[in-house]
């Protein structure tokens, strides 16, 4: 039998006071909230690993979008790999509200 459990980041890359990142395990109705100094500076960065014993974790993708541009409602965001190569057919699906 083989365990896997995801430990993923999500934060937000940007000017000093901005800049964070947190931990998290991909279940149903996760929040994150950023309170953000310089909102036109900052990139929220989102990256996904895959932990199976033994091993210490696999890169799986990520995705960096500019805050400025980020639009609320729901939607399906384009995963990268390491070289910046968009994968075909894996989205992340996120609820964004901006207040």
């Amino acid at each position: 039998m083989r365990y896997v459990c995801w430990e993923n980041q999500v934060g937000i890359v940007g000017v000093p006071a901005d800049t964070g990142m947190m931990r998290w395990r991909p279940v149903w109705n996760n929040e994150f909230v950023f309170r953000l100094t310089v909102p036109v500076l900052a990139f929220l960065l989102v990256e996904v690993h895959e932990y199976d014993l033994p091993d210490n974790g696999d890169f799986a993708g990520q995705t960096c979008l500019p805050v400025s541009e980020i639009r609320p409602g729901i939607r399906a965001v384009p995963v990268y790999n390491r070289e910046g190569v968009q994968f075909k057919f894996v989205r992340l699906i996120v609820h964004f509200e901006l207040l």
